[in-house]
């Protein structure tokens, strides 16, 4: 296998791995949090719930990168292709936006989620709000996603 593949293939390999990794760190200490709160009141369980799942959309964001990633390089075909060293490399660097603000907005958005698994036990009614604030966090790695994307797409093979 040639270099040029093997980069591109790390690089999708990192794009859905890393923010996957940070996206289960994070479900799992919100989902610690919203068991002590659905112990207690399990009708907050659907609130609860929302504000797991937030974190969890970076590893999906890593996952549609990395797809991305093999189709451009025609993995998914018959043909094989040979990628020049040079482009391996821009597909690999072209991952890191994901690869990182994937990674570190999972982890802090789980944080964000679990302060409004707080909220949400002490004011049913701000459980709305803390969603919004988890959300935000989010935004970042939406804006690296696209950056990855916008990336990808002028890089010609």
């Amino acid at each position: 296998m040639e270099i040029g593949i093997i980069l591109a293939i790390l690089g999708a390999g990192l794009a859905v791995t890393v923010p996957s990794i940070g996206s289960a760190i994070a479900l799992s200490q919100v989902g610690k949090s919203a068991a002590g709160l659905i112990a207690e009141e399990p009708e907050k369980f659907g609130k609860a719930l929302l504000l797991q799942v937030l974190p969890g959309t970076q590893g999906i964001y890593g996952f549609l990168a990395a797809v991305l990633v093999l189709q451009q390089i025609g993995f998914f075909g018959d043909e094989s292709v040979v990628i020049a060293p040079e482009i391996g490399w821009q597909i690999l660097l072209a991952c890191l936006p994901i690869v990182i603000a994937g990674f570190l907005s999972s982890v802090l958005q789980g944080k964000v989620s679990v302060a409004g698994i707080s909220t949400l036990a002490k004011n049913p009614e701000g459980g709305g709000k803390a969603v919004i604030l988890s959300a935000m966090v989010e935004t970042y790695a939406v804006i690296s996603l696209l950056l990855t994307i916008l990336i990808l797409n002028g890089i010609i093979i």
